[in-house]
């Protein structure tokens, strides 16, 4: 009991294993600490180790990062629309 109060007031903690991944070191994030997506972002505060989920990019900063299109675009003739009996 005083353990799940202690976890609820601090957040869950888990003991995991570090390993080697090439040249980086790596952790397993066990299920109940998932993040959605396929991004975060890390960073560290001291001699924590911050992991978070990554926000969504928002349309606008998608289309920011498209480079502007430069070719000349043929024109496109509008001839009048056909009249119709009504």
């Amino acid at each position: 009991m005083l353990r799940h109060m202690l976890e609820v007031i601090v957040g869950a903690t888990r003991h995991v294993k570090l390993f080697r991944n090439g040249q980086n070191q790596a952790v397993r994030i066990p299920r109940e600490f998932e993040l959605p997506g396929t991004d975060a972002i890390m960073r560290k505060e001291g001699a924590r180790l911050v992991i978070e989920a990554a926000p969504k990019k928002s349309l606008l900063e998608l289309l920011m990062t498209l480079e502007p299109i430069e070719d000349d675009f043929p024109t496109i003739e509008r001839p009048p629309p056909e009249p119709v009996d009504l």
